[in-house]
C-alpha cells in the first residue's frame, strides 16, 4: 500500500469516527430529547422557609403530586392572565406567577397550530407550573431584611388582597396589597404586554417609628431537571448576563449536593432558566447595581434550581418613607426578534444571548438575520433556505472558484505527476522535489484547493445551531411531507417512505431509519464524486465511493432544514464545478462516468477507460 492510499485511508477513518460520533453524542442525544421532553423527574411542592438575613428567600417543602388543574384549585383564588400570546392565572397568595401556557405555540407540528386553537388533541405548550404537580416551575418576587432584622415581610403564604383589576392583560393592570400589621404597607401593580414581558412594580410605605431597609429581590425556581438534558450541542438550565457578558450554568453543574452557587454582581444584566425555545428571566432596574446568583437546594431527594438577584438597599424613612422599585419577567418563546425589541425598548443587556448561538456567533447570527429576512419576504422558511444557500454560494464563489481553478489544475498535470513517481518510485526525496518544481512551473498552489475545507466547518456548526436552536423554524412547514424544518425528515426506508402500513419500531436507531431527503442529499453528494473519473487506484475509488454513504446516515437525524440546505448546495456546486472545469479547458466526465458505475453496478460490462 502507497502512502498516498495509507494518508486516504486515515482520513477517511477520522471522517467516519467524527460522522458517527456526532451521531453518537450530539444528533442521536437530541432527537431522543426532543421525542422524551415530558418525561422528569420527580419533583416537590413548595413551602417558605427561614434564610440569612438580607439574602434571597429559599424554598424547599413536601412531595405532592395533582394535575394541573387540581393544582391550580387547590392554591386558592387566582386572577386570570389572558393576552394574545398567553393564557394562565397569578396566585393571590404569594402573589406567585406559576401559571402560564403559550397560546401560539403547540405540542405537535400540523393540524390545529395558531394562537386561537383551542384543540385538546394538540395542546398549548405550559411555561409555568404551580406547586403541587409533577414539575412545578414558578417566579416570586419580593423584599428581604436587613442584616440582624427579623420584621415580617412578604412570602409564598402571604395573603395579598385584590385591590384593583379582575384580569390581567394588555392594557389592563392588576393592584395587590398587603399590611404586615407593623407599619409596613406592601403594594405591587403587575402589567403584561401582548408579547411575553411581565411588569412587576413594588412599592412600600413605612408607617412605622423606625425606619426600615430592604433589599428587592426576584428569583425564578424550578424544581427538579427533565431526564433529556444530556447532551452538548445546546444550553439548557441557567442562563443570563452580568457585566455584558454571558453567563450560562447547566444543571449537571449543581449535579453534586454542596455544589456553591454561582455568584456575580453587575450593573444592568438579567438571570433566569431556559429551555430550547422557552425562557422564565427576571430583569432588573438596567441602572441598578444587583447581586445574582445559581444555586439549588435539596428537599427529600429532590433537587430546585433557583436563578435569583437582590437590589442593593433601599431605606425607609419613619413615619411615611417610601420605597419603589420596577422589576421585569420575560416568560415565553425566545423570538429573535421579540428579545430584540424587548432590548431596545427597555434596554436590556445583550437580552439576544438568551439564545445558543454556539462558538461561531460571529457567522450564526449573520445567517439567521439573512435566512429571517428571506423568510419575511417569501414566506416559507423552506424557500428562504433554498435562497440562503444561493446567496452564501455567491458570498463564498470568489474563493470556491480559487479553489476550484486550482483542483482543475491540479487535474491537468495528475499525468505528469504519475510519471514523476514512476521516475523516482523509491526515492521520496527527489520524487517530491519534482512534484515541487511542477508545481512552480505550472504556477500551482495545493493548498488553495484546501481553504473552502476551513469555511465548510464553521458555517457547517452555524447552519446546524441556526436550525436547531432558533424557534422561527420550529414547525415551519416547506412542501410536502416536510412540516417541521427543525426536526428530522419524518419519512423513514423502514416502511418503505410510508408506503407500508406501519410505524418503524422505535429500537430502530434514527440514523437508520433514512428519510427521503437525506437520501436525495446523499444521491447529490454522489453525483458530485462522479465529476471526474474515478481514481485508478481501486482502494482510493472505494474509498471516495464510501462517503456520500456515510453522510446519508450522519444526515439522516439532523433538521430538515438542514438536510436541504446541503442537498440543494450539492446541487449547486455542481453546477458551479462544471462551469469552472469547461472554462480551465478540463475534459467533464459526469455522464460517462455515472454510465460506468450503472454497468459495474448491473454487471453490464466492465467500465471503460477514460480516454
Amino acid at each position: 500500500m502507497n502512502e498516498s492510499n495509507r494518508n486516504l485511508i486515515l482520513a477517511v477513518v477520522l471522517s467516519a469516527a467524527v460522522l458517527f460520533g456526532w451521531q453518537y453524542f450530539v444528533a442521536g442525544p437530541a432527537m431522543k430529547a426532543e421525542q422524551a421532553r415530558q418525561a422528569l423527574l420527580h419533583k416537590t411542592d413548595h413551602v417558605a422557609t427561614p434564610t440569612a438575613p438580607g439574602s434571597v428567600p429559599t424554598v424547599t417543602g413536601g412531595a405532592a403530586h395533582m394535575t394541573r388543574a387540581q393544582a391550580l384549585e387547590a392554591g386558592g383564588q387566582r386572577v386570570r392572565i389572558d393576552t394574545p400570546s398567553v393564557d394562565g392565572s397569578l396566585l393571590l397568595k404569594g402573589a406567585r406567577l406559576d401559571d402560564l401556557r403559550l397560546k401560539c405555540y403547540h405540542e405537535h407540528a400540523g393540524a390545529g397550530e395558531g394562537c386561537n386553537n383551542s384543540d385538546p388533541r394538540n395542546p398549548e405548550i405550559s411555561l409555568l407550573a404551580p406547586k403541587g404537580t409533577d414539575y412545578p416551575y414558578f417566579v416570586d418576587f419580593g423584599w428581604a431584611n436587613a442584616p440582624g432584622v427579623n420584621q415580617a415581610l412578604p412570602n409564598d403564604q402571604t395573603p395579598w388582597k385584590l385591590k384593583s383589576g379582575n384580569v390581567l392583560s394588555p392594557g389592563k393592570s392588576v393592584t395587590l396589597e398587603w399590611d404586615n400589621g407593623h407599619g409596613l404597607l406592601f403594594t405591587r401593580e403587575i402589567s403584561i404586554d401582548d408579547q411575553y414581558m411581565f411588569t412587576v412594580t413594588d412599592h412600600v410605605t413605612n408607617k412605622a417609628g423606625n425606619q426600615a431597609t430592604l433589599y428587592p429581590y426576584a428569583l425564578v425556581v424550578r424544581d427538579g431537571v427533565p431526564k433529556t438534558e444530556t447532551y452538548w450541542v445546546l444550553h439548557e438550565g441557567f442562563v443570563g448576563v452580568a457585566n455584558g457578558s454571558a453567563q450560562y450554568k447547566t444543571y449537571k453543574d449543581f449535579a453534586d449536593d454542596g455544589t456553591p452557587p454561582t455568584t456575580f454582581n453587575s450593573t444592568g444584566g438579567w438571570v433566569g432558566i431556559t429551555d430550547k425555545y422557552w425562557m422564565a428571566t427576571v430583569i432588573p432596574p438596567q441602572n441598578e447595581t444587583f447581586d445574582g446568583s445559581y444555586r439549588t437546594s435539596t428537599y427529600n431527594g429532590v433537587k430546585a434550581y433557583y436563578a435569583d438577584y437582590r437590589l442593593g438597599a433601599h431605606t425607609l424613612a419613619a413615619g411615611g418613607g417610601t420605597a419603589t422599585v420596577t422589576h421585569h419577567l420575560f416568560a415565553g418563546a425566545k423570538v429573535v426578534d421579540i428579545l430584540r425589541h424587548y432590548h431596545d425598548t427597555l434596554g436590556i443587556a445583550r437580552f439576544d444571548l438568551a439564545i445558543d448561538w454556539g462558538w461561531f456567533i460571529w457567522i450564526t447570527q449573520p445567517l439567521f438575520w439573512v435566512l429571517d429576512q428571506f423568510y419575511k419576504f417569501l414566506g416559507n422558511f423552506g424557500l428562504a433556505i433554498l435562497l440562503l444557500t444561493v446567496a452564501v454560494k455567491l458570498v463564498t464563489f470568489p474563493i470556491a472558484n480559487t479553489s476550484a481553478k486550482t483542483m482543475a489544475k491540479m487535474k491537468k498535470i495528475q499525468p505528469q505527476q504519475e510519471a514523476i513517481k514512476a521516475q523516482f518510485p523509491d526515492d521520496a526525496v527527489k520524487q517530491q522535489q519534482a512534484i515541487m518544481e511542477l508545481y512552480r512551473k505550472e504556477k500551482v498552489n495545493p493548498v488553495t484547493g484546501c481553504l473552502p475545507q476551513l469555511l465548510v466547518i464553521p458555517v457547517f456548526f452555524s447552519l446546524y445551531k441556526v436550525f436547531f436552536v432558533t424557534i422561527e423554524m420550529r414547525h415551519a412547514p416547506f412542501v410536502g411531507w416536510i412540516n417541521d424544518l427543525a426536526a428530522p425528515d419524518p419519512t423513514s426506508i423502514v416502511n418503505l417512505f410510508g408506503l407500508l402500513p406501519f410505524s418503524p419500531p422505535t429500537w430502530i436507531p434514527a440514523f437508520l431509519s433514512i428519510g427521503i431527503w437525506p437520501i436525495i442529499m446523499g444521491i447529490t453528494q454522489w453525483v458530485q464524486t462522479k465529476l471526474n473519473p474515478a481514481p485508478a487506484d481501486p482502494i482510493q475509488a472505494r474509498m471516495f465511493g464510501l462517503m456520500p454513504i456515510m453522510f446519508t446516515f450522519m444526515f439522516a437525524t439532523f433538521p430538515a432544514g438542514l438536510v436541504i440546505y446541503y442537498a440543494w448546495n450539492n446541487l449547486l456546486g455542481i453546477a458551479q464545478q462544471w462551469y469552472i472545469m469547461s472554462q480551465q479547458g478540463v475534459e467533464v466526465h459526469l455522464f460517462k462516468n455515472l454510465a460506468d458505475t450503472w454497468r459495474g453496478l448491473t454487471g453490464r460490462g466492465k467500465p471503460k477507460p477514460a480516454e
